[in-house]
């Protein structure tokens, strides 16, 4: 097979796929974050395994001492697992040991100074 044609065979077999599966890697359940408290959060929030990832489309305006946790209707602070990375991008959190994410339906960005939401992924 020459290189026009792997190309031409690659983004055919591509365009097949569903896009949750291009961008999240197919890997977990996702959500799409909404903001809170006055607060622009946007982009995707991903469980897979035991892991959070926030995907490269992530975005957040700024406040003090945003944390990210994991909610089941409801934030839960016993989920927190640290400060937010970057207010930007993709970035990656490890779930506390002993929290099983299948019993929670979303990812939060939480303000623990002010105890507030910053923003929530309800995920699918």
């Amino acid at each position: 097979m020459n290189r026009r044609n792997f190309l031409t065979f690659t983004a055919v077999g591509l365009a097949t796929l569903p896009a949750s599966s291009l961008f999240a890697g197919g890997h977990g359940r996702t959500g799409t974050f909404k903001g809170a408290s006055n607060h622009v959060t946007t982009g995707t929030a991903e469980i897979a395994g035991n892991k959070v990832n926030l995907l490269a489309d992530f975005t957040f305006d700024g406040a003090p001492d945003p944390k990210v946790a994991l909610g089941k209707n409801g934030y839960d602070k016993d989920t927190l697992m640290g400060l937010l990375k970057s207010n930007n991008g993709a970035s990656s959190y490890e779930i506390p040991a002993g929290i099983d994410a299948s019993q929670y339906n979303e990812v939060w960005i939480w303000c623990e100074k002010f105890n507030v939401p910053l923003g929530v992924a309800k995920l699918n």
